[in-house]
């Protein structure tokens, strides 16, 4: 910047002309800088899609992309039927009356796999799924009111399932410890 100078030669002040305004970068720079701007909005962009398609819910977006469980058979025994996108198409066994604590089972033809579930229940609950000769699989309530299994694998063929539900001890469930029964032949809804 030029500084302003004054001439009192004639009594007037003058000021110097105005000052200059400071040269601008050449074009070719401004543009780099606009393309590493617009390249680190893309790489931004990308990672985000990457890491929305990595996450569970983007496991199971591709999974219902692609109509495909990602576990058929042992492969799904201990893994979770929502991240597998085994509850997609998934049928129901569900005692409509005294059911205390609307306790389920339910059975992936496609993922060959069952799990349990407690729809009314209490934080400390405990829900299992056992198939006979296979693995049982247990969960708890920790929040809310429902919770469910793991998988266990039943393979293609028969297959006998027993789900309970465990009211925690001195917990605010009032009923008693509640089970069903299923085969590959029950009446699945």
């Amino acid at each position: 910047m030029v500084p302003l100078t004054t001439s009192s030669t004639s009594g007037n002040s003058t000021a110097s002309p105005e000052p200059e305004p400071e040269p601008q970068p050449p074009a070719s720079r401004r543009s780099w800088r606009n393309s590493t701007t617009t390249l680190a909005c893309v790489v931004t962009f990308v990672g985000a899609v990457a890491a929305a398609v990595l996450t569970p819910l983007g496991d199971h977006v591709v999974n219902t992309f692609f109509d495909e469980p990602t576990c058929p058979g042992e492969a799904c025994d201990g893994k979770s039927p929502k991240k597998r996108g085994c509850g997609e198409g998934a049928r129901t066994f569900k005692p409509p009356a005294d059911n205390p604590a609307l306790l389920q089972l339910r059975y992936s033809k496609n993922c060959q796999a069952v799990w349990a579930r407690i729809e009314r229940g209490n934080q400390g609950d405990l829900v299992t799924a056992e198939v006979t000769g296979q693995a049982k699989r247990t969960a708890e309530i920790e929040w809310g009111d429902d919770v469910f299994t793991s998988m266990v694998s039943v393979g293609d063929g028969e297959f006998k399932v027993t789900a309970c539900a465990f009211p925690k001890t001195g917990g605010k469930s009032t009923y008693k410890r509640y089970c069903i029964h299923a085969t590959e032949a029950t009446a699945w809804r």
